[in-house]
């Protein structure tokens, strides 16, 4: 097996300092998170960032401030979320990659997301793929149900690959879509190509450990932070999101499977080498 990716989604859209205390919100504190993080074993880093109220933005010069701070202290990869928050535009949400970012997350489909509807028709889906492709910035595809593979699948034969390979990201547990049993994962797993692919997953809330030792089982990769979990145990909260980093990477380790540093990662999914 290729060394363990942990991605860390630190924090997120919907997650409140209210419900998580420890959330980084500024870009001083997300900047010390992400190298917290990648010192417990992460290798990337999924990124939202917050505004002056720490309410959902996708305001380029609030990722370039995140991002400058992340990079004076590591260098783990930053993914740049095109998800937004619900109810942003289309505009709103590709800001961040005029900023060149190495990797995005693409969600190829519609999704209930609790009450609300994450909204991503065709035209957008096609939008958000051809400017990724134009960037250079390499597509994670965000899955929430089974039929947003072949919505993945038909943009990459259609417009052509995003990359040397294909990377996918199961989200399992959202209220309203796919929940995270075991068997999920599996049979979404075997949905994807098996040569020129890698995966990652990740459950929410009470399904994150569940989809964790499934994917170790399977070997894949992981996703976790408080943007997903904001829980060590069942009514505990974790102190910080390498704390939950450290824990996959001691159970991965007990299996026999070391965690990927940035670089091995990045050569892993076949990224250019990074700049330092």
């Amino acid at each position: 097996m290729d060394k363990l990716i942990i991605t860390v989604a630190g924090v997120g859209a919907e997650t409140t300092k209210e419900a998580q205390p420890a959330l980084p919100v500024t870009a001083v504190e997300i900047g010390a998170d992400a190298a917290r993080c990648t010192e417990a074993g992460a290798s990337m880093f999924h990124l939202h960032v917050r505004d002056a109220n720490a309410d959902p933005t996708q305001a380029k010069e609030v990722f370039a401030a995140a991002i400058e701070e992340i990079r004076k202290r590591t260098d783990i990869i930053i993914q740049t979320s095109t998800g937004g928050a619900m109810g942003m535009t289309a505009d709103e949400r590709l800001q961040p990659l005029e900023l060149d970012p190495e990797m995005a997350s693409l969600t190829t489909g519609t999704a209930n997301f609790g009450d609300d509807v994450f909204f991503n028709d065709t035209a957008l889906m096609t939008e958000f793929y051809q400017r990724m492709q134009a960037k250079g910035v390499r597509p994670e595809f965000e899955i929430f149900e089974a039929g947003q593979i072949d919505n993945a699948l038909r943009l990459v034969k259609k417009l052509g690959p995003a990359g040397p390979l294909t990377h996918w990201d199961f989200v399992l547990g959202v209220p309203g879509s796919m929940n995270g049993e075991p068997r999920n994962l599996v049979f979404l797993v075997d949905q994807i190509p098996s040569e020129g692919a890698t995966w990652t997953c990740t459950g929410i809330g009470r399904w994150h450990m569940p989809v964790t030792m499934t994917a170790l089982a399977l070997g894949g990769n992981v996703r976790l932070g408080f943007e997903d979990n904001v829980f060590y145990h069942k009514g505990v909260l974790a102190k910080e999101n390498a704390a939950l980093v450290g824990r996959v990477a001691r159970l991965a380790k007990e299996w026999g499977r070391e965690t990927a540093t940035p670089d091995e990662a990045r050569r892993i999914l076949k990224l250019a080498p990074y700049d330092k």
